[in-house]
Formats: C-alpha cells, sequence, structure tokens
C-alpha cells in the first residue's frame, strides 16, 4: 500500500487542509512531521467549519494522527485546539492522538523571546507569527530543548530549566525585555505534565509497527517549500525543513517509507509576512484575488499578499522536494477575469534567471517576466469533472504543467472536499 506526503509548493496557505482531509479519509493514518501552532488548516466537512493548527488533520475523522518528532508542540495551545475540538463533536482522546515523546516543547519564553526579537528589529522584522516557533527550534538544535518525555522527571526539568535560563535571559537582558523566573516556568510544566503526558507514545516504533501492517500513512506538511529553512527565501522563511526530505527524519521513518510526494499550490500566489514576493499585485486586482480567495491567515488573520501565479518558484519547489504530482487549488477565484499572467523567468541585473537566486540582495532585486493567457467569464466554482471547465482554463492548466514540469493530480474549485477532479490517485502508486 502506497504512502503519500503532502507538502506546500509556494509560501504556506495553499489549502492543504481540504487535500489532506480528502487524501486522509482513504488513510488509516496521518502523520504532522513538522512546524509548530503557526500553521493553519481549514477543513470544512458536511458544512462545519474546523481550524487546525497543531493537530493532525485526520483527527477530524477519527484517524489514528500522530505529532512526529520533527514537530514543536506548544502543550497549553494543544489543549486549547483539542478542547475546542472537542467542543465541536470530535472526541480527541490518546486512542487517537499520539505525540511522539521526543518532540520538543514550546515553552512561554519562546514566545515571549520571539515578540521581543521582531520589535528591536523594526522595519527588519521577519513577520513571525511570534508564537516561539523559531526560538524553540534553536533551543531543539542547541541541545537545551524541554522535550515531551522530560515531562515525566522532575530532576530533569529543573536542570534543563536551569541551563535555558543561563542562555534565554543573557538574550532578554540584552533586548532591555523582562526575564523569566525559573520557579514559574517548573510550575507550569508540571502542572500541565499529566494532561499531555496519556498522549506521550514511542512514535517511529508505533510507524514501524504500522509499516508491516501494510497501513496507509498520509505524512502531513506544514508552510512550504519557499518558507524551508535550508530552501526558501531566507532569512523570510520558517525555522524548520518543510520539504518532503524531512517527513522521514520529522517522523522517525526511513525516506523509503514517505512513498508518492504532493505538492499543494494554488493557482495564483499569496505570501503572509514579510520576504521577497516577484509577482506580487498592488492593484485592483490583487484586491481582486484577495477578497474572492478569502485571503486572510487562519492562525493569525492577518491578510495575504497576493500575485500572479509564479512557475519559477513552483517548478524549484517540485525538484528540491522531490514532488511527483501537485494538486492545484482555488482555480476558481480566478474566474472573471480578461487576461492571466504567468511568470515564465525572472530579470535580474542584467541577467534572465530561470530560477529564483539564494542571494538576499538578488531576491529582492528580481522583476518577473510574464506570459499572458486569455482568462474566463464562465464559473468554475464547484466543478466536478474536465467537461465542467472551460476551454480557457484547461488551457490554463496545461500550460501551468509544462511550465513546472509536474502533472495537475488533483484540482480543487471550492472549499468542500468533494468539489475535486482526480486525475491520479496518489495512494494508488
Amino acid at each position: 500500500m502506497a504512502n503519500v506526503a503532502v507538502v506546500g509548493a509556494q509560501w504556506g496557505d495553499e489549502g492543504k487542509g481540504k487535500i489532506v482531509d480528502w487524501l486522509s479519509e482513504r488513510a488509516d493514518v496521518v502523520v504532522r512531521f513538522q512546524g509548530g501552532h503557526n500553521a493553519g488548516h481549514t477543513l470544512v466537512i458536511n458544512g462545519v467549519t474546523y481550524k487546525l493548527s497543531l493537530l493532525p488533520s485526520g483527527v477530524v475523522r477519527g484517524k489514528l494522527s500522530i505529532i512526529g518528532n520533527g514537530v514543536v508542540v506548544d502543550p497549553w495551545a494543544l489543549l486549547d485546539e483539542i478542547a475546542r475540538i472537542n467542543a465541536q463533536g470530535i472526541a480527541i482522546t490518546p486512542d487517537v492522538l499520539k505525540i511522539a515523546e521526543n518532540a520538543c516543547l514550546i515553552l512561554p519564553l519562546h514566545a515571549h523571546l520571539d515578540k521581543a526579537r521582531e520589535e528591536a528589529s523594526g522595519s527588519a522584522k521577519i513577520g513571525t507569527t511570534g508564537r516561539g516557533i523559531g526560538p524553540a527550534y534553536e533551543d531543539r538544535v542547541g541541545r537545551r530543548a524541554i522535550r515531551v518525555c522530560d515531562l515525566d522527571d522532575r530532576a530533569v526539568l529543573e536542570a534543563k530549566i536551569e541551563t535555558l535560563l543561563r542562555h534565554h535571559n543573557a538574550l532578554l537582558r540584552g533586548l532591555g525585555a523582562a526575564e523569566v523566573d525559573g520557579g514559574e516556568l517548573l510550575a507550569k510544566l508540571l502542572d500541565v505534565a499529566p494532561k499531555i503526558l496519556p498522549f506521550a507514545d514511542v512514535v517511529w516504533k508505533r510507524l514501524d509497527e504500522i509499516r508491516h501492517t501494510r497501513k496507509r500513512v498520509l505524512f502531513e506538511g506544514a508552510q512550504g517549500a519557499m518558507l524551508d529553512v535550508d530552501h526558501g527565501t531566507y532569512p523570510y522563511v520558517t525555522s524548520s525543513n518543510t520539504v518532503s526530505g524531512n517527513a522521514g527524519t520529522g517522523a522517525g521513518v526511513g525516506p523509503g517509507q514517505v512513498g508518492y510526494v504532493l505538492g499543494i499550490c494554488k493557482a495564483y500566489t499569496t505570501r503572509v509576512g514579510s520576504g521577497p514576493f516577484p509577482t506580487e499585485l498592488f492593484d485592483a486586482i490583487g484586491e481582486r484575488i484577495g477578497d474572492r480567495g478569502r485571503e486572510f491567515g487562519t492562525v493569525t488573520g492577518r491578510r495575504r499578499r497576493c500575485g500572479w501565479f509564479d512557475a519559477v518558484m513552483v517548478r524549484q519547489a517540485i525538484k528540491v522536494g522531490g514532488i511527483n504530482g501537485i494538486a492545484l487549488t482555488k482555480l476558481d477565484v480566478l474566474d472573471g477575469l480578461d487576461e492571466l499572467k504567468i511568470c515564465v523567468g525572472y530579470k535580474s541585473q542584467g541577467q534572465t534567471l530561470a530560477h529564483y537566486p539564494a542571494s538576499q540582495s538578488r531576491q529582492a532585486d528580481v522583476e518577473p517576466i510574464y506570459e499572458v493567457m486569455p482568462g474566463w467569464s464562465e464559473s468554475t466554482y464547484g466543478a466536478r469533472s474536465w467537461k465542467d471547465l472551460p476551454a480557457s482554463a484547461i488551457k490554463y492548466i496545461r500550460r501551468v504543467e509544462e511550465l513546472i514540469e509536474a502533472p495537475v493530480s488533483l484540482l480543487s474549485t471550492s472549499p468542500e472536499r468533494d468539489d475535486t477532479i482526480l486525475v491520479h490517485d496518489p495512494f494508488a502508486t
């Protein structure tokens, strides 16, 4: 039985929630493998909207859902999210949800430091959500993080808090921010421990057992390829690897178990926060796309920046991320536009580029080279087969496939899960 990894192929917010939900009905297990509660997924099931940030999308369907070791976990945010989803009639118990015992925790001090650094950066700020994801990943790499398993050992917690505060309080003093009291932090962790520990599990072992039963596993990524800490628009990126290569590492399985990689991208481009955006629109068309696409962040509520489809960027994401096919979402948002533009290259410092440069100054300098295509006046909203699409919409999709050098496996035409055109079933690979 094939496994599938779902990753974003742009700057996040590509509509992964609906696609993951659509696939999760066919999966037996859903695994989150990176990110934190800065990643928002919106699912619409039978007219009910569920907004998830940290929970794997499979929980709303009662599928075994796993938070892998590559995720940084804010235990208080997780408990709040569980309570909210429980209130919507979805029971989330330790039988349904498992958290890797070696996953690192996001602590209140991480959000405190995150906000203090953003404020100190002024106009040079990264545009983080301020939820502490970056500082938590820094502690993980710095080998001073508190992990889920540490919640079961007071002596370890006390020693690790001392080490943490030696580092963090020095940073906070330098930023002119309030320092953290170790006793208060310890008390908070001891209070939350019995609420989180029932969900703790040896996830790598469980996934190995699942592999031998030939069940289908869906690996769920967060954010998008251009926010990858190595391959994205650095430093305006997240603090983890968002590409499919991290699915194995962040879940505790070998790379051969990841399977088919499905990249999600919109029929246009959006971005939240600071950083370069070559095809960004500052006119009425950009406003129209944002309004029709309801482009507001699930987690932050911030309005997303909108622009034309960038085929150069998506092609690069496909090659770096090992993407086998894409799910093209929100095609219907482009309905009614007289003409559409696709970025097919960049101009930079007198050169023509067919890739997105790594240099920060070059990224800020590039100008898009556009190819213009006719739009369509007919509605594609809710289309469930190719025959329901206007000829110009089909031509647009085919041209996108040519430019990104990958096939469209699924096409989404509304937030409703059944408004999906299946071209190739990833689980059938």
